[in-house]
């Protein structure tokens, strides 16, 4: 199992090219983009390997319903990563 690494608000924002924080939550808003995970009592982060993952579906030409698509398949290894753990 490959190391998973969390990244904040502004690494997230410097690797996927949006200005600002809201432009992210709104993606998220729209099911285009991951939702952040809890890493703290008040903080949050993407898995890093999610946002490469949209990153390249963007520049694949992947369309709003395909992005929306991945986001889903990203969503759901987050519980098969949490089950290889455990197991």
């Amino acid at each position: 199992m490959r190391p998973v690494t969390i990244l904040r608000m502004p690494a997230v924002r410097q690797k996927s090219g949006y200005a600002s924080a809201t432009s992210v939550y709104n993606l998220v808003r729209n099911g285009t983009f991951t939702r952040p995970v809890q890493i703290g009592p008040k903080t949050v982060g993407w898995p890093e390997h999610e946002v490469d993952a949209i990153n390249a579906a963007r520049v694949g030409g992947f369309g709003e319903d395909q992005l929306k698509d991945l986001v889903t398949k990203l969503h759901a290894q987050r519980s098969e990563l949490l089950a290889a753990v455990l197991a």
